[in-house]
């Protein structure tokens, strides 16, 4: 008997060899801090509050504040998702052009 995910092997695309746009690193803060409103906002309808501690019965989280006041540690997070969601969308082939 297998458990539930125990033969699960992640492979996301490889998208090491992806260089982004220079012009595109504010887009990075940007994204950033929208996937943190985004989680946020989830987390505020499902009923969780803001907590000094994580607790799951309680729904209490130290991260329902602002992304301006997260601990650096959580941008960064935050930023990483938002990087590998750029380079995913340029491995696969796709530009991202600012509109003028």
């Amino acid at each position: 008997m297998t458990m539930k995910g125990e033969h699960y092997i992640p492979a996301p695309l490889d998208t090491s060899g992806e260089k982004l746009p220079e012009e595109l690193m504010p887009l990075v803060e940007a994204l950033s801090k929208n996937v943190h409103e985004v989680w946020a906002q989830s987390r505020l309808s499902e009923g969780w509050t803001y907590g000094e501690c994580r607790d799951d019965v309680a729904k209490t989280h130290p991260c329902l504040v602002p992304y301006e006041e997260l601990p650096e540690i959580e941008k960064a997070y935050d930023r990483n998702t938002a990087l590998g969601t750029l380079r995913f969308i340029q491995a696969a082939g796709f530009e991202i052009v600012k509109r003028k």
